[in-house]
């Protein structure tokens, strides 16, 4: 757990999200989002997610608001590196939590994302990639811009409306203060 607490420290790479945009809400019910809302209305306030393990993020270039151009914006991810390494989904407990800075640069809780690492995944017994609300996870590859081993990944735009869909990797009304990616610009697979 150590290196992965040191993988995804507050300064360690990460923006966290792969994959293409999936119809909105197909097979997401109601309930699941009042849940999920539920659960993570604590995290509206950073300090709340920093006092419960949560991190800020940024990748291999020092980008800790990943944006798309064209795309959209993820935003800042605070990530909790010990829920990411334990080869575990819980639908109540995301691994990351997605914030879009305001006009004033003030982080606005957006989206939650769940995260693992596929080696944790499979030492876990798993065979078949994570799946979650009826979605299949992301896979990232690596090298990534991140820096980190292949993860999979699922973003769920459940503060703020994606027009892409709630579980697509960019959110076209997000935006990111400078509006761009840097050399490394969002790719996955």
């Amino acid at each position: 757990m150590r290196l992965l607490r040191r993988l995804f420290a507050p300064a360690a790479a990460v923006a966290l999200i792969a994959g293409a945009a999936t119809p909105a809400y197909a097979s997401w019910c109601r309930s699941d989002l009042d849940r999920l809302r539920h659960q993570t209305a604590k995290y509206q306030q950073v300090t709340v997610a920093e006092q419960a393990g949560y991190g800020k993020f940024a990748d291999v270039d020092g980008v800790t608001c990943i944006d798309m151009p064209g795309m959209g914006a993820m935003g800042v991810h605070y990530v909790n590196g010990d829920l990411v390494g334990d080869g575990k989904i819980r639908a109540r407990t995301p691994e990351a939590m997605v914030y879009e800075p305001d006009r004033a640069g003030r982080p606005r809780l957006v989206a939650v994302e769940y995260i693992v690492v596929k080696q944790a995944w499979k030492d876990a017994g798993h065979r078949k990639r994570p799946s979650l609300y009826g979605q299949k996870f992301n896979y990232t590859a690596s090298p990534n811009r991140y820096g980190l081993p292949p993860f999979y990944s699922l973003h769920v735009w459940a503060w703020k409306h994606n027009p892409a869909g709630a579980f697509a990797m960019w959110n076209p009304r997000v935006h990111c203060p400078g509006g761009h990616t840097g050399p490394h610009a969002g790719h996955h697979s």
